[in-house]
């Protein structure tokens, strides 16, 4: 098995909040070292914007597990804040398409072996 030779950018392109697509999956990359060695990688659904009555410019997702497992936000209930987190548009810096993901990923490995940018 070979992956396929590719550029990665040295710099992260998270998705731009007019291109999330409810239903869809992405994916929160962080690290927890500032050598960004460490990376914390976790499927988020984007459900949708302002759900909630007087809500502007909020974006809405999901746990992975949860969404899977059928349980959808309710507006009228105590959602359980673990499942479901809410972001303004300029809080996307983390939050990638599969494919940009991987690339920070990938950038992560090649520091780990001492591969300058």
């Amino acid at each position: 098995m070979r992956f396929e030779s590719r550029d990665i950018e040295s710099y992260a392109e998270p998705v731009l909040a007019n291109e999330l697509r409810a239903g869809e999956v992405y994916f929160a990359v962080n690290f927890g070292d500032q050598q960004l060695l460490i990376p914390f990688v976790e499927p988020k659904v984007f459900i949708g914007r302002n759900l909630d009555e007087g809500d502007t410019d909020l974006l809405f997702f999901q746990s992975f597990e949860t969404y899977a497992a059928g349980i959808r936000y309710n507006p009228n209930a105590d959602n359980d804040p673990a499942a479901f987190n809410v972001r303004g548009p300029e809080d996307l810096k983390h939050i990638f398409e599969y494919e940009k993901a991987l690339d920070r990923l990938l950038a992560g490995s090649l520091r780990r072996r001492g591969v300058r940018e």
